[in-house]
């Protein structure tokens, strides 16, 4: 086998203009099926599986890319084929792929709910539970940065006013924006989050911390819409 693994010796059964790397490197990655960037991300397969059926594999166990970012590393790890490194190097891509989000819209004013979904969606989407976050802002209503403030169960978050403007007061923010998400994909605001809203805005008068909005993410996949915005609904 001259010292190739098993995945790799399948991989080269295969026409060289069909390996995922070599076709990345001269087509780019958009002419990449999802199965084959998920491949090089594995690059190798075990005995008897082709890298790029383990990747079909993982793909078809989840449905989607987002559900696979919403498992956690013991889950994919367990995967038969996986195992540990390929786990952390999934994982790896999909934090960085959060992270080149956030970073891309920090350097904007962030004034309308699309831009606090394109700042926190991809990452808020693959969350297995209801989190809440806020978006701490500054004079010119660029992010300063943000701070999760509470994690609760598949349907519920845990939270309370003083929690939420307490990272606002301590990071002195000008304005803040709360955002959670909703797991099963359905950004429709539920009569506590409603509750909750109302109580944020009676303590921001107190405060005189402006709170551009609440947005809740929601999923196109499942519901059809990406976010409930209770500033546009006029609820804020």
């Amino acid at each position: 086998m001259n010292g190739e693994q098993p995945g790799q010796q399948r991989l080269r059964e295969l026409p060289p203009e069909e390996w995922p790397r070599e076709k990345l490197q001269r087509h780019g990655p958009d002419s990449l099926a999802v199965t084959e960037l998920i491949a090089i991300l594995l690059r190798t397969g075990t005995t008897g599986t082709h890298v790029i059926d383990l990747a079909r594999a993982i793909l078809n166990r989840y449905g989607s890319l987002q559900e696979i970012s919403r498992a956690s590393f013991k889950e994919i790890a367990s995967i038969r084929g996986v195992g540990p490194a390929k786990a952390t190097q999934l994982l790896a891509a999909f934090n960085l792929g959060h992270r080149l989000a956030r970073e891309t819209v920090s350097r904007v004013k962030i004034d309308t709910p699309e831009l606090v979904c394109d700042l926190l969606g991809p990452e808020m989407r693959s969350l297995p539970r209801e989190v809440l976050k806020v978006i701490l802002l500054d004079t010119r209503l660029r992010m300063t940065r943000v701070e999760e403030i509470s994690s609760g169960t598949l349907n519920e978050s845990i939270a309370h006013p003083r929690d939420i403007f307490r990272a606002a007061i301590a990071w002195n923010a000008y304005a803040m924006i709360v955002v959670h998400n909703h797991p099963s994909g359905d950004p429709t605001p539920s009569e506590a989050d409603r509750r909750l809203t109302r109580r944020l805005a009676e303590a921001a008068t107190l405060l005189q911390i402006n709170i551009m909005d609440h947005v809740i993410i929601g999923s196109p996949e499942e519901s059809g819409r990406l976010y409930f915005s209770f500033r546009e609904g006029g609820l804020l």
